[in-house]
């Protein structure tokens, strides 16, 4: 019974198309599904809650500090300075979890990625509202790769002119990258649930240019 349950997981795995836009225009968006076994997935979720350095996000909207229940970190290959919602953070230097990580999907995605900026969410109550990526401190256009760990969660996407919508749920240890025209057209979020319990660590991996 356990190796028919195993054997039907892995053909869903298998047939995932990673070549698939998720966008009907204006962007890409790729879903390349789970890049590693559910143990792997684990060490690396247990890894980065033990060892990155969290600290509550703080962002200044209307001229008032806002400190989140959501925390964050900032690592990267030099101390690049990376700022959004008026706040500026710098980088720390690569752990080892997060360079094995980094050159994994580098590997996958066929792109290179020199910052990362991580998202602690504790349970469904946390999530993010509707934005784009677009600070002036990225690469114009350049791919975002973004791995999941621990709670699935939907991911959404809105046009900014049409409006329309379009969602998907992240897997534990699965990856997700968007590219090219992306950001300027579409807006994404994490909408918040009351049904999960558990922890999401997100990591973005992205392109800082100086």
């Amino acid at each position: 019974m356990e190796k028919a349950k195993n054997k039907q997981m892995n053909l869903f795995e298998d047939i995932i198309d990673k070549t698939k836009n998720w966008l009907p225009y204006d962007g890409t968006v790729n879903y390349y599904g789970k890049l590693m076994p559910a143990a792997a997935a684990d060490f690396y979720l247990k890894t980065l809650l033990e060892t990155i350095e969290w600290r509550n996000d703080e962002a200044i909207i209307f001229g008032k500090k806002i400190i989140t229940k959501r925390k964050v970190a900032w690592y990267g290959e030099k101390r690049f300075e990376y700022t959004y919602s008026n706040t500026t953070k710098h980088a720390l230097p690569w752990t080892k979890a997060l360079s094995e990580l980094k050159n994994l999907v580098e590997s996958v995605s066929g792109e290179t990625y020199n910052s990362c900026l991580l998202n602690l969410y504790h349970d469904g109550d946390e999530g993010m509202a509707w934005h784009s990526d677009g600070e002036t401190d990225l690469k114009q256009e350049g791919a975002i790769a973004s791995l999941s760990f621990g709670a699935e969660r939907k991911f959404a996407f809105k046009h900014k002119q049409s409006k329309e919508k379009v969602a998907l749920i992240l897997a534990h240890g699965s990856l997700l990258v968007m590219k090219g025209s992306t950001q300027s057209h579409w807006l994404h979020r994490l909408p918040p649930s009351k049904k999960i319990r558990t922890a999401r660590v997100n990591l973005t991996f992205r392109t800082i240019v100086e």
